[in-house]
């Protein structure tokens, strides 16, 4: 979400508090040879630049896919295990547009802030991010946010039927500062897997780096089930 003064008066989202094992779920120890995986992907010299480097609405650098086809079954069996599906798929939108699946990301401290958000309903589930950087602090990681009302209360979290995303939702892209305020911080951690309900409002929680080998370094997955 895009942050735009003064506030105006927005919806009342429904609230359900973050609840691991319900809501969110993590992952410790997921890949075998995270080092590397890590070691792959810094090599690589297909990134694609984002903000503040080109015109884009994403910050830093990404390029997909990320995982190794091995790397990633190990990644959707523990998806599996963990909400109970029986099957998890990537959907593709009528038009042929899908949400950036298995994408790395690499982001500074000075190219992003959390931006809360939800991803689409209509394209996924269950969302998951795989920190792939070992010197990040823990205050790098993801937060689940909810609403802060005018009045200084606190609103919903979740975006329902009929809306697809927090935009729909709202009613608008562009909300104040301070509209949002941070519920359930999860800790980065290396070779953390962090999977969630994509419809809950989220964000990673801070970024970190300058040089691309210290930025916040993540996979990114977009599951319908």
């Amino acid at each position: 979400m895009s942050t735009l003064p003064p506030r105006v008066r927005l919806p009342i989202l429904p609230y359900r508090t973050p609840t691991v094992g319900r809501d969110y779920w993590v992952i410790d120890d997921v890949l075998p040879d995270p080092d590397a995986v890590r070691a792959r992907c810094l090599a690589r010299n297909d990134w694609i630049e984002g903000y503040p480097h080109k015109p884009e609405s994403w910050p830093g650098l990404r390029t997909i896919p990320g995982l190794e086809p091995d790397e990633l079954a190990i990644v959707e069996s523990h998806a599996l295990r963990a909400t109970g599906a029986r099957k998890l798929w990537v959907q593709a939108a009528a038009d042929g547009m899908r949400l950036n699946h298995n994408c790395l990301q690499v982001v500074g401290i000075d190219e992003c802030e959390p931006r809360p958000h939800t991803d689409s309903r209509a394209l996924c589930r269950y969302a998951a991010v795989l920190y792939l950087n070992p010197m990040v602090p823990d205050s790098c990681g993801t937060s689940f946010y909810r609403q802060r009302l005018a009045n200084g209360q606190r609103g919903g979290n979740v975006v329902m039927p009929p809306h697809a995303n927090l935009v729909e939702a709202l009613g608008t892209r562009f909300v104040s500062p301070d509209a949002f305020v941070e519920d359930v911080a999860v800790p980065h951690r290396y070779n953390r897997l962090l999977l969630y309900r994509a419809n809950l409002i989220h964000s990673a929680t801070g970024y970190w780096g300058h040089a691309l080998q210290d930025r916040r370094m993540a996979a990114v997955f977009f599951w319908m089930a």
